[in-house]
């Protein structure tokens, strides 16, 4: 049994391997390297990898942003930007419902009134 897989059941202080303990069947326990400290598997640690130079900037610019535009107007362009998206959207939005067929002669008003007219002058 390797120590850095070893367990310690908490209810019957079973030393054991597996998920579950062989003498009670708990499912409880703690690992042994929590008191017992497991030496590395390597023989030499592994040496840190140098950190690209692009890699480092884009992680100082995260934790370091630049000092926005206190004056607010980058607030008001990024509003002006939104409302120009969401109006160009919405027109072609509507652009894309076809127009409904609709009978010209039955459902405009002044064609209605024309007909009476032609027929009350011919009277």
């Amino acid at each position: 049994m390797q120590l850095r897989n070893a367990r310690l059941c908490l209810d019957c202080e079973e030393v054991h391997d597996e998920q579950q303990c062989p003498a009670c069947a708990s499912e409880t326990f703690a690992f042994i390297t929590r008191w017992v400290p497991a030496p590395e598997r390597r023989s030499r640690p592994r040496p840190p990898e140098p950190t690209r130079p692009e890699e480092l900037q884009a992680y100082q610019e995260i934790l370091q942003p630049e000092q926005q535009d206190s004056s607010g107007w980058s607030l008001v362009r990024r509003g002006a930007l939104g409302l120009a998206l969401v109006g160009a959207a919405g027109w072609v939005w509507g652009r894309r419902t076809p127009p409904q067929p609709t009978d010209a002669r039955a459902d405009a008003p002044d064609a209605r009134k024309d007909a009476t007219d032609e027929r009350g002058s011919a009277s």
